[in-house]
C-alpha cells in the first residue's frame, strides 16, 4: 500500500529539500544571450525553460527576479538560445554566477554573430535559435497577485545548427549531448535511453 507525504505548498513542504525542481525534471536548460540597450553583453542558464509552439516557433524562459536578461530582452526585444551541451557544462555553470563580468569572457567561450538579432551565439554550441520577443508576461499567484517572476516568450526567426547533428536531414538530439537540470542545488542529466512510441491513429 502506497504511503504519501502530503502538503499544501503555501504550508510549506516539510522536507529537507523543496522537492519542485527535483519532480518536474529533468528539465532542458535556457542558456539566453542579451545584449544591453549600451551594448554590454550578457549570457546566463535559466531552468524554467521550454518550447512552446512549432509554427512560428516559440520558446520561452522565466526570469525569477529583475535581471540583465529580462533587463535586456526588455530593452532589445530579442534573445539568443543556446544549447547547453555535456562538453559546455562547466562553462554553462560559470555563467550562473552573480557577477558584474562579461559571462563570455567569465566562461572563456568564444562567440559568432548572429544573422537577425544584436546578440552573439556561443560558438561551440551545436544550436542557437535567434529570437525575437514576442510577450513578456508577469506570473500571478491564484488570487491574481503579482509574482516575482517574469516569463518571457520569443519567436525563433533564424536557427543555426552543426550539421554534425544531422543523418540525412534528421537532426539526432543524443549527439549533441544535451544537459538537462535535475532538482537539488547541484544536479544535471546527461540523455540517456532513447525509445520510440508513434501516436495512436
Amino acid at each position: 500500500m502506497t504511503e504519501w507525504h502530503f502538503y499544501e505548498p503555501e504550508q510549506g513542504h516539510g522536507l529537507a529539500h523543496d522537492p519542485l525542481n527535483a519532480i518536474v525534471a529533468p528539465r532542458p536548460i535556457g542558456w539566453i544571450s542579451t545584449v544591453s540597450r549600451e551594448g554590454r553583453r550578457n549570457l546566463a542558464p535559466y531552468s524554467f525553460f521550454n518550447l512552446f509552439s512549432y509554427r512560428p516557433p516559440i520558446i520561452g524562459f522565466c526570469s525569477l527576479g529583475e535581471k540583465d536578461s529580462l533587463a535586456n530582452v526588455r530593452a532589445r526585444g530579442e534573445f539568443v538560445w543556446n544549447l547547453a551541451t555535456r562538453d559546455l557544462a562547466a562553462a554553462m555553470n560559470e555563467t550562473s554566477a552573480a557577477t558584474d563580468e562579461d559571462e563570455f569572457v567569465r566562461a572563456g567561450l568564444e562567440t559568432l554573430p548572429s544573422a537577425r538579432v544584436a546578440a552573439p551565439r556561443v560558438a561551440l554550441s551545436p544550436v542557437q535559435f535567434e529570437c525575437q520577443v514576442t510577450q513578456i508576461v508577469q506570473l500571478q499567484d491564484r488570487h491574481g497577485a503579482d509574482l516575482p517572476g517574469w516569463l518571457v516568450l520569443g519567436e525563433a526567426v533564424a536557427i543555426h545548427i552543426d550539421r554534425a547533428m544531422l543523418d540525412d536531414g534528421v537532426y539526432r538530439t543524443e549527439r549533441a549531448r544535451p544537459i538537462l537540470r535535475g532538482g537539488g542545488p547541484a544536479d544535471y542529466f546527461e540523455v540517456g535511453e532513447q525509445f520510440a512510441m508513434h501516436r495512436p491513429t
